[in-house]
C-alpha cells in the first residue's frame, strides 16, 4: 500500500515539500510536520489546537458525536458498570484487571492511602485561609522529598509505584487540605473504607463521632473522580507530559498539572457554576439572566453550559445528571435557593430554543458543581476534588510517554520582537 502524503507549495520555494500524512486507529489523520524544519519553517498554531503532540492510546474523544473513550470502553459504560478504581487501573494498565488483579490493585492502594507523619507539619507552615489548590500544589510536589525511593524514572517498577501512591495518597491530601482550612483535626485514612468512602469520611468526620458515609453520597462522589479520570490531551495533561520530558520526577509534574489546572479556565468552571448561581440570586432573577446571556453585548455567560470540545451533549453529563438527580432525592434539597436556580436554569437549557439550537447543553461541570454543593463540599476545593480525579489520568498520560520515550518537549514561536540593533550607553539614550 502506497504511503499518504501531502504536498505543500511555498510561494517563491522551487520544490514541493512532502509531508507524511498519519493515521490512528480512529479519529483524523495528522500531517506529519517533522520536514518543514529542514525546509525552514515552522508552523503556527497558537493553542496547539490543530497540533498533534504526541500519539497516545489512553484517550480518544469525538466532540462532534459526543463520544468520550477510555482504552476504548464508552465513558457512560464504565460510570454504570465500573467504579473509579477500577478505571484507575484500565487508564493506567490498558486492560480491565481480572478479579484477582482488581482485589490486589484495591489492597495496593489501600495500604498507600497514609501519609508521613511530618506532611501535618509541613501543612502547618500554610495560612489557615490559604486556597485549598495553594496548599495542594505545595503538598504534592513535596511527595518527592518524602518518597525518593521510587524515583529513577526509566524504571518501570519505579514508575508504577509511583502512580500508585498518587491515586491513593490525593484523597488524603485533599482532605487535609480542608481540615486545615477549617482548623479541625485531620482524619487517618480506614482501611475498611472504599476509595470514596473514605474521602467523605476524612473530609466530614471528627475524632468525636462514629461518621456514617451515606452510600448514595460516596456512589455520587466515586462518578465524580471516574468522569473526571482523563480527557485527552487538555491544558493540565499537555502540561504534566511536557514537564515529564524533561525527565523531571512525577510528584513534580502532577504538581504542574495541579497548578495548570488552578486557572478558571480549565478546573475552576464547577467553581464558576455556583459563583454564577449566587449572582442570580433568587429565581426571580433567572429571566432577566436568560436575556443577558442571550446578549452578546453583554458579558454574562451562563457557565457550566456548552462545551469547547464537545459540539454535541457532554457524554459525562448524561450520567451526572442521573447522579444528580439521585444526590437530590437523597438529601432532600429541593428547596435550597441555589439549587432550586439550578435546576430552573436545566430545564430552561434544554427546553429553549434559543439554547437548543446553540448546543449550549449543561455540561459536567454544570452537574458536579450541584452535587458538591449539596453534599456540602464547600466552593473553594471543587478544583481539589477534579485533581483528586485526573490524578490517574496524568499520570497514566506521563507513564506511556516514557515508556514510549520521548525527546524534551521544545515549541516554537513567530518572533515579531525587533531584529537586531546597536546597544546605545545610558549617557547617549
Amino acid at each position: 500500500m502506497t504511503e499518504k502524503k501531502a504536498q505543500l507549495t511555498v510561494d517563491g520555494l522551487d520544490q514541493t515539500i512532502e509531508l507524511p500524512v498519519r493515521a490512528g486507529s480512529i479519529g483524523p489523520e495528522v500531517i506529519d510536520v517533522g520536514a518543514l524544519t529542514r525546509n525552514g519553517f515552522f508552523t503556527y498554531d497558537p493553542g496547539f489546537v490543530s497540533t498533534a503532540a504526541c500519539d497516545s492510546a489512553i484517550t480518544y474523544i469525538d466532540g462532534g458525536k459526543g463520544v468520550l473513550l477510555h482504552r476504548g470502553f464508552p465513558i457512560d459504560v464504565l460510570a454504570e458498570k465500573s467504579d473509579y478504581l477500577e478505571s484507575c487501573y484500565l487508564l493506567l494498565h490498558g486492560e480491565l484487571p481480572t478479579a484477582e488483579e482488581y482485589e490486589a490493585f484495591k489492597r495496593t492502594i489501600t495500604n498507600h492511602t497514609m501519609v508521613h507523619e511530618s506532611m501535618h507539619q509541613f501543612f502547618e507552615g500554610f495560612h489557615h485561609n490559604a486556597h485549598p489548590m495553594a496548599k495542594m500544589c505545595g503538598a504534592v510536589g513535596s511527595l518527592s522529598a518524602f518518597y525518593h525511593d521510587d524515583l529513577d524514572i526509566t524504571n518501570e517498577k519505579h514508575r508504577i509505584t509511583a502512580a500508585y501512591r498518587l491515586i491513593a495518597k490525593m484523597p488524603t491530601l485533599a482532605a487535609m487540605c480542608y481540615k486545615h482550612h477549617v482548623g479541625q483535626p485531620v482524619l487517618y485514612p480506614d482501611n475498611s473504607l472504599g476509595y470514596a468512602e473514605n474521602f467523605l469520611r476524612m473530609m466530614f468526620g471528627t475524632p468525636c463521632e462514629d461518621y456514617k458515609v451515606n452510600p448514595i453520597l460516596a456512589k455520587a462522589m466515586d462518578r465524580i473522580f471516574l468522569l473526571h479520570a482523563d480527557h485527552e490531551q487538555n491544558a493540565s495533561t499537555s502540561t504534566v507530559r511536557l514537564a515529564g520530558s524533561s525527565g523531571a520526577n512525577p510528584y513534580a509534574c502532577i504538581a504542574a498539572g495541579i497548578a495548570t489546572l488552578w486557572g478558571p479556565a480549565h478546573g475552576g468552571a464547577n467553581e464558576a457554576v455556583l459563583q454564577m448561581l449566587e449572582e442570580i440570586g433568587t429565581e426571580d432573577n433567572i429571566d432577566a439572566y436568560i436575556e443577558k446571556a442571550k446578549d452578546k453585548n453583554d458579558p454574562f455567560r451562563l457557565m457550566g453550559f456548552g462545551h469547547r470540545v464537545y459540539k454535541n451533549f457532554d457524554p459525562r453529563a448524561r450520567v451526572m445528571k442521573k447522579t444528580c438527580d439521585e444526590v437530590f432525592a437523597e438529601l432532600g434539597v429541593e428547596n435550597d435557593p441555589l439549587l432550586r436556580i439550578a435546576k430552573r436554569l436545566e430545564k430552561i437549557a434544554l427546553e429553549d430554543p434559543y439554547f437548543v439550537e446553540k448546543k449550549l447543553y449543561p455540561n459536567v461541570d454544570f452537574y458536579s458543581g450541584i452535587i458538591m454543593k449539596a453534599i456540602g463540599i464547600p466552593t473553594d476545593m471543587f478544583t481539589v476534588i477534579f485533581a483528586v480525579g485526573r490524578t490517574v489520568g496524568w499520570i497514566s498520560h506521563w507513564h506511556e510517554m516514557i515508556s514510549q520515550g520521548t525527546r524534551i518537549g521544545r515549541p516554537r514561536q513567530l518572533y515579531t520582537g525587533y531584529a537586531e540593533r546597536d546597544y546605545v550607553e545610558v549617557k547617549d539614550r
